[in-house]
């Protein structure tokens, strides 16, 4: 990685794909008066100097931006096409409206079925006046990227059978929806001041790393910290979970930010 810049990461949303609370959840979780137990659907922010991008906008995205007061992104880099990850994708009509277009990278399968789903903001010939501009990029997981002086490296990671992209940006590395990683791709992950990636709740899951299999994952790549994202109701009191980490290791919440260089 050899262009440096301070970051400031953003935690816009730290909860699974249902969100915390469920909806009509009995769960104890639920009806916790925490805020740090309220969790929109999992995204970061990424910001350095005046420029911004976002990782995934699920279906709180507006929400999102609204919170934090995001006037201007330039991209989104998508990780996976599942609702929880792109459902707020006509929600950057705004910024469209202001700048021109919002560039957005993902894998070829992920821009395709985007496409799909959101065809009228494709389309070339009689598009729709108030649908958003977009430049498109397609990416794997071989490109090295450069965006507005920022080195990006795309990570390639397997989302139960899958596969699905994580992003290092300088020393920081976010991988959610993760379950398990080649150790060719591992090799991308050395020396990381921050770590971010999934720890959904304590019982196996099928397709997230549950807090064990993070936890092993963080002794293997050795971050000098680590943030947990992507978190289920399942998991417990954010407060109750949080004295039982290791030291360096926090449960993420919505909001969060901190400054890297």
């Amino acid at each position: 990685m050899n262009q440096k810049k301070q970051l400031k990461i953003t935690f816009l949303g730290t909860g699974t794909s249902t969100g915390v609370p469920m909806i009509g959840s009995r769960h104890p979780v639920a009806f916790s008066k925490d805020t740090k137990d309220k969790r929109l659907r999992s995204s970061i922010l990424v910001s350095w100097g005046t420029r911004n991008f976002v990782v995934d906008c699920g279906p709180d995205f507006r929400e999102q931006m609204i919170r934090e007061n995001v006037i201007a992104i330039e991209a989104i880099l998508f990780t996976h096409e599942h609702s929880d990850h792109i459902a707020g994708f006509d929600d950057i009509r705004p910024y469209s409206f202001r700048q021109g277009y919002v560039s957005i990278y993902g894998s070829e399968r992920v821009l395709h079925s985007l496409k799909e789903r959101y065809a009228y903001i494709f389309k070339t010939e009689n598009k729709y006046p108030s649908a958003p501009n977009v430049e498109i990029h397609t990416i794997s997981e071989e490109d090295s990227l450069e965006f507005r002086g920022l080195s990006i490296l795309p990570v390639a990671i397997m989302h139960g059978d899958l596969p699905i992209l994580g992003y290092r940006f300088n020393n920081v590395a976010y991988l959610t929806d993760i379950k398990s990683i080649s150790q060719v791709e591992k090799e991308k992950l050395l020396h990381l001041d921050t770590l971010i990636i999934t720890g959904l709740r304590k019982e196996p899951h099928a397709t997230h790393f549950n807090i064990e299999e993070a936890l092993a994952f963080v002794e293997q790549i050795q971050p000098k910290r680590t943030y947990l994202t992507h978190i289920s109701e399942l998991l417990g009191f954010h407060e109750e979970v949080q004295k039982e980490l290791p030291e360096n290791v926090y449960l993420a919440y919505d909001g969060l930010s901190f400054t890297v260089d």
